[in-house]
């Protein structure tokens, strides 16, 4: 463990023991816009890959000891947690980025200081408020997601998890809106470390039990890998911090939107789930949660490292209109030509890809998994641009239109189910998708007169192609025939990631020169 946490701080900056106005201004150094983007996006850093494949295997390791039925309880639980702690974080862990990115860039020292104690102690009201919440709303959630209320206490016993996750989301919050974006990345590589290490030993000698704690435990260690971080750069003084919470009244406001939009989406998640556990029963919960993972989750990824620096950054421009379209469709295209070449690949092999990494129960999963996947080319355009509403502070509009991606979600899963049984869910997954960026488009073009440029037009019809093209292939009539189409789907897509990396940051070996640099 020491020497994984060794090899994760080299990956830090290594002026993190600067005082935080000197880092405000190294990260100030001009550079590049489009390679910054594709800088953290974190592929060619190598931390999302290196999250990946542990995350792989302990997902491997605990499907093979806790089976489809295991799996589909601790998805439940974990999307109690979530649920919960959107209820009740008062979008600290998201308004704090924004303020902390405006205030940072001004480099008034005092503005700082104090900001940072208004979000620590916004925090801890959100963790208490957390645990408080989770305790008395255990019967109604037990009931509602678990199937009886005598499963009560388990979900009471996710108090602590509520708590850690609302202190944790105010530290990683700070290190975003300072933009130390190395130092999260470090603490993603020590925690997904950490979550295998917890977990295999706790499933093999709890089995069933031991999903609670594992929960808990890997949301403490969360919290004790960003902190770690975060104190660092802003030691803790909370004197006159109490006093401090008046002041955070924008920030708190801002994140009542956020607070509401988060409840609809977990409140959506817990909703697919309770009515596949209600509709087919736990074990094709289990499935549908693996399908999730090995799709929106690992793709998310790249989605995560996006938003850790594109979302302050985005922020810091708001009200220059010109900026915030040339920041979109770099985003919009850095994501795309990172993320189309390995989507392509993972539907192509995703039949052997299923068993590896879990194990040959969950093969039925498969055509849903594929279907997830090409919903994917639809959210990397999806997210940059829903980031606008954000960075512009319009957070009703955010609001109305993730309330109706959290309907369209649920309405298109249990009607999708119905026609095509748990492949029908990776089908909704993609219309929801598909039904989201529409909206979004048609919104921001509407009101803030975004357009997508032609380069990134004609990028997302050429990526979404070589993936239509990809999932095509799986319909092939032998295997063969799969694999082959499937391959030349994923080498046209990777070409053209690599032509377009190329022509916008020059040959790859320089880029590799220039990220090891910075």
């Amino acid at each position: 463990m020491t020497f994984a946490w060794k090899v994760a701080e080299r990956l830090c900056n290594k002026n993190a023991h600067r005082p935080f106005i000197s880092l405000m201004e190294s990260t100030e150094n001009k550079r590049d816009g489009y390679a910054r983007a594709l800088k953290y996006t974190g592929v060619f850093g190598g931390v999302q890959g290196l999250n990946i494949i542990i995350g792989l295997v302990r997902s491997k390791l605990v499907a093979l000891i806790l089976g489809p039925a295991g799996m589909g309880l601790a998805a439940l639980l974990n999307t109690i947690v979530s649920f919960v702690s959107q209820a009740t974080n008062l979008g600290v862990s998201f308004s704090a980025v924004r303020h902390m990115s405006e205030i940072f860039e001004s480099g008034d020292g005092r503005r700082i200081e104090a900001f940072v104690k208004t979000v620590r102690a916004w925090s801890a009201v959100a963790a208490i408020a957390g645990v408080a919440v989770c305790v008395a709303a255990s019967p109604l959630l037990a009931g509602y997601a678990l199937g009886g209320r005598g499963h009560a206490w388990q979900v009471a016993a996710l108090a602590p998890t509520v708590a850690a996750v609302a202190l944790a989301g105010g530290e990683s919050a700070l290190l975003k809106g300072a933009r130390r974006l190395r130092e999260l990345a470090t603490a993603q590589v020590v925690l997904v470390v950490l979550s295998l290490v917890v977990a295999v030993p706790a499933y093999l000698l709890m089995g069933v039990a031991g999903i609670i704690p594992v929960i808990t435990l890997t949301a403490l260690a969360n919290l004790a890998v960003t902190a770690r971080f975060s104190t660092r750069l802003f030691p803790v003084g909370m004197k006159g911090a109490w006093r401090s919470l008046g002041e955070g009244g924008g920030m708190v406001r801002l994140g009542l939107a956020f607070i509401m939009a988060g409840v609809l989406g977990s409140g959506a998640e817990m909703a697919v789930r309770s009515f596949l556990n209600t509709a087919a029963g736990i074990d094709v919960v289990g499935l549908y949660n693996a399908g999730y993972i090995l799709t929106v989750t690992y793709a998310g990824m790249v989605f995560t490292a996006m938003e850790a620096d594109y979302f302050p950054r985005l922020s810091a421009v708001n009200h220059d209109t010109a900026a915030v379209n040339t920041a979109v469709d770099r985003q919009i295209e850095v994501t795309l030509l990172v993320v189309s070449p390995m989507l392509a690949f993972i539907m192509t092999a995703m039949p052997w890809l299923v068993p590896l990494l879990y194990s040959g129960k969950f093969a039925s999963v498969v055509g849903m998994a594929q279907a997830a996947v090409l919903a994917m080319y639809a959210r990397a355009v999806l997210l940059p641009v829903t980031y606008m509403t954000l960075a512009k502070s319009h957070s009703l509009a955010y609001l109305v239109t993730e309330g109706l991606s959290a309907a369209a979600q649920v309405a298109l899963t249990v009607w999708c189910y119905g026609r095509w049984g748990l492949s029908g869910t990776g089908v909704a997954l993609l219309l929801a998708n598909v039904f989201d960026m529409a909206v979004m488009l048609v919104y921001t073009g509407v009101r803030y007169g975004y357009r997508p440029s032609l380069r990134v037009s004609a990028y997302a019809v050429l990526q979404f192609l070589t993936g239509a093209a990809a999932y095509l292939a799986t319909f092939a009539a032998t295997t063969v025939q799969r694999v082959v189409f499937g391959l030349l789907a994923f080498t046209a897509s990777a070409c053209l990631s690599v032509y377009a990396l190329k022509k916008n940051v020059g040959p790859l070996g320089n880029v590799f020169g220039r990220l090891r640099k910075r």
